[in-house]
């Protein structure tokens, strides 16, 4: 076996003469000029952007923490270069998709021998549901294309992998772009670079066309695989760029052979489906793999032409590696040309003669022959010791890598030549492959490049240099009927009002626990508890019990400045009461990124890691406990304001809302039972901790002085629908907000907020028509917790009704218009 010979790679900014490449000069003299060390502190810049915009994790030490970096060099392409790529990436695409049309049709190659067929019918991802026996299936399969590159020792690039199954990656280009056109944006002024923006028109556009044309105003949705999963973001990005909605598995379903999105406004039917996911997972009916997850019956759906699914769900069958080493042949055969772009030198080794070479010739790296998403090639000792134990030499195709060539990176404060590969996309518009002026450059070795896109690691912007004098010509405008006006709310699904209901209900609750550790300071920083705040300690220790501050129930009030300290530093402690709801807050804002702006998700995830960090850094001193509240009432205070300024009275907001009200009533009717729970005698210092809690001091002061009295007291916090931090105010609005959402088919649950409105009204009025206020309001509490009891199941029956998604119901004899159904489906 001959040594095989190191080539130097090629280096993408400097030639063989070690100059550098014109295309390369405009970015290098500006980057000259900025001075030492910038280039380093833009680097760091452009981190904290992607961490605080979203592409990271909302907490630090959350799961997508360390996601993509984007290194502030962008991979430079001049215009030739790219209409060279672009060229060949089209034919590419074209010929997998007709590789595609007759694998799953006539299986023509097959039957000539230009393909085994090892790598049809034993491939997993040969959806036989998909297939049309003896004609070409649909076209087209492919809507979506993705092309791993690599430039090779002798400057031409060579394809390392196909991707078209969901291929990943043009929302991170996308951001990446934003981000670095916002960070350097002085190193655009000197170079004319491609806009990607165009590409994106057109893909919204392509879309729309895909539509049936029966549908004048079609709905597209984007399919992800979840919140859960590390490429969410992006689709996430996708969902806006492509302004389609995003839904998840969950919120479809198949009635009558047609596919609906599960809304509170009822089944909204859904015309084009992008799936992000994996074909063999989309449908359990007709794919085993799926298990109980997918969409039942949507392959159904798809065959019968009532939408439209893009990619067909058998695409994933095209980025079997092994296919790479057939596909010269299949050029020829089914394009009558030579391959523009070809592979990186593969064998497969179901072939004896391919087996011979491996055993002869060095620097081989076997893989998987099926699965293009693995990316760890197999050592050579393991690949023996398959065929010892039997396994089929068919499975198994063996690739040989050119030395990838070096792009300059910023490492600190300089730059050194890092190896890349280059993942360009292209699109079908229903006429031609269109290429995306851009791409996604990925820093690493290329053997751990070949495989599914990661979920973290170092990109790179790449620049496509436009030609001198060239026209930018977007697509041409659709012609679409007038849209009717409409000011209702968007379809929203159920699982985002559940969510969006929750991320309310846990932001009020962090805030009333910030609010209950301040007022328990207040009274213990002295290191004893005065007799007239013994009271006032007992029921806050109630209310902190109440707020999950579990040790606190069995301490006194004698003892309460001794052991409330240690109780509530613990509470603040990583796994305790209040970074425990920080984190779910984080995980329902990450839920819910969709439906936030840019701006709106910045003021979310700054304000609550600034609040995490101080209740990290607080220790066990009373004082530094006090202040580490005061950026969680920062927070609480944001996420009112952005919610009142910048989201519209609409879906989304109406349920984030709504949980802040749910929960802070059901907090005030506990706390005022609580305060009011002693004899008449001591009744005034319950008055004063009640004015605290509901953060009404100055109001009360402002209306009655200095006097305090039972009803004055209660009026503001109980009856007042002014004030809005009183009860009343809270029930109006949720009956306002039921009222909204079950308009006039449902009016029961207005009902009940109202009749809890009036049972507030009417223990105010108790007290003021007692002869001795005091002791009528010392007679609530037992009225106030059974009020607490009412409103937490008013919450749970709007949990039942509209988020409690039930399973789908049987469409025998379901036929004609869509069905009319509200609330959860």
């Amino acid at each position: 076996m001959a040594d095989r010979v190191e080539v130097p790679p090629v280096d993408e900014m400097v030639d063989g003469r070690g100059g550098v490449r014109p295309h390369w000069r405009p970015l290098l003299g500006m980057l000259g000029g900025m001075g030492e060390g910038v280039l380093g502190e833009r680097a760091r810049r452009l981190d904290r952007a992607f961490e605080d915009e979203g592409i990271a994790g909302v907490l630090p030490g959350t799961k997508r923490e360390a996601a993509w970096r984007c290194d502030p060099l962008p991979l430079v392409l001049p215009a030739a270069e790219f209409a060279a790529l672009e060229a060949g990436i089209a034919q590419r695409a074209r010929l997998l998709d007709a590789v595609l049309q007759d694998f799953y049709g006539p299986q023509a190659l097959v039957a000539e021998g230009l393909v085994p067929p090892e790598l049809v019918h034993a491939n997993p991802a040969f959806l036989r549901a998909c297939r049309s026996e003896g004609r070409a299936a649909a076209a087209p399969q492919l809507h979506l294309y993705a092309v791993d590159l690599l430039r090779g020792p002798d400057g031409a690039w060579r394809v390392l992998a196909d991707r078209t199954t969901a291929p990943a990656g043009p929302g991170l280009a996308r951001e990446n772009r934003r981000m670095l056109a916002r960070i350097m944006p002085e190193a655009f002024r000197g170079a004319p670079v491609r806009s990607m923006r165009p590409f994106f028109d057109l893909w919204q556009d392509a879309l729309q066309r895909l539509a049936p044309p029966e549908r004048p105003d079609p709905a597209v949705a984007l399919l992800t695989r979840g919140t859960h999963h590390p490429r969410w973001v992006e689709d996430m990005l996708l969902s806006r760029e492509l302004s389609c909605a995003l839904v998840e598995c969950g919120d479809l379903t198949v009635r009558a052979g047609v596919l609906y999105l599960k809304t509170l406004q009822g089944l909204q039917r859904v015309d084009v489906l992008l799936s992000r996911i994996e074909g063999a997972t989309l449908d359990p009916l007709d794919c085993a793999e799926a298990g109980t997850s997918g969409v039942p019956g949507l392959l159904d759906a798809a065959r019968h032409g009532a939408v439209r699914l893009l990619n067909a769900p058998g695409a994933a069958l095209a980025e079997a590696p092994a296919l790479a080493a057939f596909l010269p042949a299949v050029a020829e055969r089914l394009l009558g040309a030579a391959l523009l772009l070809p592979s990186v030198e593969t064998l497969w080794l179901g072939a004896a003669a391919a087996r011979a070479r491996l055993a002869e010739e060095p620097g081989w790296l076997v893989r998987d022959a099926n699965d293009g998403a693995s990316p760890a090639p197999i050592p050579l000792d393991a690949w023996a010791n398959a065929i010892a134990a039997e396994q089929r030499p068919s499975a198994f195709a063996a690739t040989r890598l050119p030395t990838p060539s070096v792009a300059p990176c910023v490492v600190g404060e300089a730059l050194e030549p890092r190896p890349l590969t280059l993942r360009m996309f292209a699109l079908f518009d229903g006429d031609a492959w269109r290429v995306m002026p851009g791409g996604l450059a990925r820093i690493g070795e290329p053997a751990s490049l070949g495989g599914a896109l990661p979920s973290q690691g170092l990109s790179k912007d790449v620049w496509v240099l436009a030609e001198e004098g060239a026209d930018i010509i977007g697509p041409a405008a659709l012609q679409l009927p007038p849209l009717p006006i409409r000011r209702q709310p968007g379809a929203l699904p159920s699982r985002v009002a559940d969510n969006l209901f929750w991320l309310g209900r846990y932001t009020e609750r962090l805030e009333r626990a910030a609010r209950l550790v301040r007022a328990t300071h207040a009274r213990i920083s002295r290191g004893v508890v005065l007799p007239r705040e013994a009271a006032e300690v007992a029921a806050l220790i109630r209310c902190l019990a109440q707020a999950g501050f579990t040790d606190a129930e069995d301490v006194g009030a004698s003892s309460a400045a001794q052991a409330l300290p240690g109780i509530i530093a613990a509470e603040l402690r990583d796994g305790g009461a209040l970074p425990g709801l920080a984190d779910r807050i984080a995980a329902l804002t990450a839920m819910v990124r969709d439906r936030l702006t840019a701006d709106m998700h910045a003021t979310f995830t700054l304000t609550l890691r600034a609040a995490r960090a101080e209740m990290r850094d607080a220790g066990g001193s009373l004082e530094a406990i006090s202040r580490a509240m005061i950026p969680v009432l920062r927070f609480a205070t944001a996420v009112a304001g952005v919610a009142a300024e910048s989201m519209v009275r609409g879906g989304a907001w109406l349920f984030l809302d709504l949980g802040r009200r749910i929960e802070r009533a059901q907090a005030i009717a506990a706390e005022v039972g609580f305060a009011l729970d002693q004899p008449p005698a001591r009744i005034e210092g319950g008055l004063r901790l009640i004015l605290e809690l509901c953060d009404s001091v100055i109001t009360y002061r402002s209306r009655y002085l200095t006097i305090l009295q039972p009803a004055p007291a209660l009026d503001l916090v109980l009856a007042d629908e002014s004030n809005p931090r009183a009860l009343a105010f809270q029930l109006a609005a949720i009956g306002h907000h039921l009222d909204e959402v079950a308009g006039q088919e449902d009016a029961s649950l207005p009902a009940e907020a109202a009749m809890l409105r009036a049972e507030a009204e009417a223990m105010v009025a108790a007290v003021i028509a007692a002869s001795d206020q005091a002791a009528a309001a010392a007679a609530l509490p037992a009225r106030l917790e059974a009020m607490s009891g009412r409103i937490a199941a008013l919450s749970d029956a709007v949990t039942r009704r509209y988020f409690a998604l039930l399973p789908a119901t049987q469409t025998l004899g379901l036929e004609g218009a869509e069905p009319a159904m509200r609330g959860a489906a």
